[in-house]
C-alpha cells in the first residue's frame, strides 16, 4: 500500500474546512479532537467528524482522526463515535505503552489500525514495544509535545536520539517509515525544508502539516530532481541488461546501489501524496 508522505491537520470542530483540507492535496488529512479543540467544542467536533464522515467514506484510506489520549476524561467518547462512524485510521496522541493500543483496538472496528504519537519520555523508551503492537500503521514523532515533557532547550540536537529510537524500531518492526513533527512556521519555506530533510537524515518518511501551504513546499522537497530520476533510470537499465557485474560512470553497480535507485524511483511515484 503507498504510505502518505504528508499528514494535514484540521481542526475537527471547524467542518467547513474538511473539503479543502481534502482537495489541499495531501496523502491523508488529520481530523483532530485534541489539541485543536478546545473542551467545550469537543462534543460538536465528533459530531461534525461522523456526519462528514458519512458522506465522505469513499475517502476513508485518506482520512485519519486524532483522538484525545486515554488518560483524559474525553478517550471513551471518542471511541463511541469512532465505532459508530466506522472510522479505521487512529491517531493516538501521548502513547506511552503498548497496552494503550491494544486498549484502543479493543474497542474498535476489527479492520481498524493505529498511528501511536510518540511525544514523551516514556512513550521513547517503550517505542521498541509499542512499534511491535498488533494494528499499528506506522509511527509519528510528536516533536514539540516531546521537547516539552524534556523541558528541550530548542536546539535540534535534543531530538536526535528520540528520532533514532523511533526510526530504527519502526523498520525493526516492518512499519513504513516514521511521520515527523510539524513545522510551526507556516510561511517559512526555509524552515519547513530544514526540518524535513532533519527528519529524513535519520529515515522518517512523512511529515505533519499544520497548513495546506505545507503540503506542497514538502512533496516538492522529497520528490527527486530529473538528474537523481534520470540517474536511477540508467542504473535500473544497467542492471537489468547486465549478467554480472556493471559499471556506471566508473563505478561498480552493485544491489545497494540498484536498491537506492530503485528507491528513488519509488519517491517519484509517491511525491504526488
Amino acid at each position: 500500500m503507498q504510505m502518505p508522505i504528508t499528514y494535514l491537520f484540521v481542526p475537527g470542530n471547524r467542518p467547513e474546512r474538511f473539503d479543502k483540507a481534502l482537495a489541499a492535496g495531501a496523502g491523508a488529512i488529520v481530523l483532530d479532537l485534541e489539541d485543536a479543540v478546545a473542551p467545550a467544542d469537543k462534543a460538536r467536533a465528533r459530531d461534525a467528524i461522523a456526519d462528514w464522515f458519512a458522506a465522505h467514506a469513499d475517502q476513508a484510506p485518506s482520512i485519519v482522526v486524532r483522538i484525545n489520549d486515554v488518560l483524559s476524561p474525553w478517550f471513551a467518547d471518542d471511541l463511541a463515535v469512532l465505532k459508530f462512524a466506522g472510522i479505521r485510521q487512529v491517531m493516538l496522541p501521548k502513547t506511552e505503552w503498548p497496552d494503550q493500543v491494544a486498549q484502543l483496538l479493543a474497542r474498535l472496528d476489527p479492520q481498524a489500525c493505529v498511528l501511536p504519537l510518540i511525544e514523551t519520555a516514556r512513550g521513547v523508551a517503550n517505542v521498541r514495544d509499542i512499534a511491535l503492537a498488533e494494528g499499528v500503521l506506522r509511527l509519528v514523532f510528536g516533536t514539540l509535545d516531546y521537547a516539552v515533557d524534556l523541558g528541550l532547550s530548542g536546539d535540534q540536537a535534543g531530538l536526535i536520539y528520540p528520532a533514532s529510537r523511533i526510526a530504527i524500531a519502526s523498520r525493526c518492526a516492518e512499519l513504513a517509515a516514521p511521520v515527523a513533527g510539524v513545522t510551526p512556521a507556516i510561511d517559512d519555506e526555509a524552515r519547513i525544508r530544514a526540518d524535513l530533510a532533519f527528519a529524513r537524515a535519520f529515515g522518517f518518511g512523512a511529515k505533519l502539516c499544520i497548513h495546506p501551504k505545507q503540503v506542497a513546499v514538502i512533496h516538492a522537497a522529497v520528490r527527486p530532481t530529473p538528474e537523481e530520476q534520470a540517474w536511477a533510470e540508467r542504473v535500473l537499465a544497467l542492471a537489468a541488461g547486465s549478467d554480472g557485474a556493471a559499471q556506471l560512470d566508473g563505478k561498480m553497480i552493485d544491489r545497494p546501489v540498484v536498491l537506492q535507485a530503485e528507491a528513488i524511483l519509488a519517491r517519484c511515484a509517491t511525491a504526488a501524496g
